[in-house]
């Protein structure tokens, strides 16, 4: 039988883990959205090349990734991108059971100052690229399928949260535009899963191979 004691140790024990609960539990759906509190911090690009630090190992000191396929490059890539990809995934939205820890360990400024730091750097042309023997077919349906969104030359739009494709490895965006084919990603712009369900494995090869030869954007 339970004593007044343990009671009041259950009660108050029951109190202080929803208090934790609270302070953990994501924004409410009528409060300010992640992404709409990262666009409002200005990122430290100096405080952010330090918190980069532990994602160097696999994206590389500069940020360019690696032509496996498996780590992407960063260097370059609008900070309004990195940011929403990463809230993405502390959030779930995205599937990225490697990345989720870090994401998460994150604070806002965090992610901020190093979306400002990634953003800075500059975009090397010497990333993985496709055999070049589909780059005909792959422009035909870049241009009927993907430019509208990501640009005539790979550029992205910022504010709308399209990334820069241009001058990524090949084999990391032939991983990618299979995931969201395939509805494994979780984040994908439906307009886009619409765009790609239809590509076979020879379609997706072409457009990957033509936006892995698109050279950066010149500042």
């Amino acid at each position: 039988m339970s004593t007044p004691r343990t009671a009041l140790f259950l009660l108050a024990t029951g109190l202080l883990l929803a208090a934790h609960a609270h302070a953990q539990a994501p924004v409410a759906e009528n409060g300010p959205s992640e992404i709409a509190q990262l666009l409002e911090l200005k990122g430290d690009a100096a405080r952010g090349k330090v918190v980069f630090a532990s994602c160097a190992d696999c994206h590389r000191k500069d940020a360019s990734g690696r032509a496996n396929g498996v780590f992407p490059r960063l260097a370059g890539q609008y900070a309004s991108v990195l940011m929403k990809q990463l809230s993405d995934i502390r959030a779930g939205r995205r599937n990225n059971a490697s990345m989720l820890g870090l994401a998460s360990s994150l604070s806002l400024a965090d992610i901020a100052d190093v979306a400002a730091y990634l953003q800075s750097l500059p975009v090397s042309e010497r990333t993985g690229k496709g055999p070049g023997a589909a780059v005909t077919r792959g422009r035909q349906l870049y241009e009927r399928d993907c430019a509208m969104c990501h640009g005539g030359k790979g550029e992205g739009d910022a504010a709308k949260f399209y990334p820069m494709i241009a001058a990524q490895h090949y084999r990391y965006l032939l991983r990618e535009v299979t995931s969201i084919r395939d509805g494994d990603r979780g984040n994908s712009d439906p307009a886009m899963v619409r765009m790609v369900k239809n590509y076979d494995a020879v379609d997706i090869e072409a457009v990957a191979d033509f936006m892995s030869q698109l050279p950066p954007p010149k500042p």
